[in-house]
């Protein structure tokens, strides 16, 4: 959904539908946060901290379910799809050098690190897809509660 900046009064704002706040259960007077992935009501959905955990938890079944050739696979498949299909980040490019480079030491770095750089890069994982539903959802179950 589109929000349109507005002049309201001596500042600048945005009209959040009445229907989707009362969806996050806030009226008039209440408090919403405003975070880098968008605007939310105070204490709904996970920190950002909860979402590095969760790309990482990910990340690590990955590991421990695939080896480096299927992940690689995965990854440059994801990868030329969204590309062929215009959705391409700068990240992209970052991956498909590491997914093409033989060595699983800078693979797993990627994946696997605690470093910014494996931090950013994660998310963007292009190796999507190679866990199962069931245990994704079981993943983000955990994380939200």
């Amino acid at each position: 959904m589109k929000l349109t900046i507005r002049r309201i009064g001596n500042s600048l704002g945005a009209i959040i539908p009445k229907t989707t706040l009362d969806g996050w259960g806030v009226g008039e007077g209440d408090e919403l946060e405003l975070r880098e992935d968008g605007i939310m009501p105070i204490g709904s959905g996970p920190s950002k901290s909860d979402l590095n955990e969760l790309r990482l938890q990910r990340a690590l079944a990955v590991v421990r379910d695939f080896t480096p050739r299927e992940i690689r696979a995965k990854g440059l498949a994801n990868l030329h799809r969204w590309k062929a299909n215009g959705a391409w980040a700068k990240a992209y490019d970052e991956w498909t050098r590491i997914l093409k480079d033989p060595d699983d030491g800078r693979l797993f770095a990627a994946m696997l690190g605690r470093d910014e750089n494996a931090v950013r890069l994660r998310q963007s994982a292009p190796y999507v897809g190679l866990l199962s539903p069931e245990e994704v959802k079981e993943m983000n179950e955990e994380i939200a509660a």
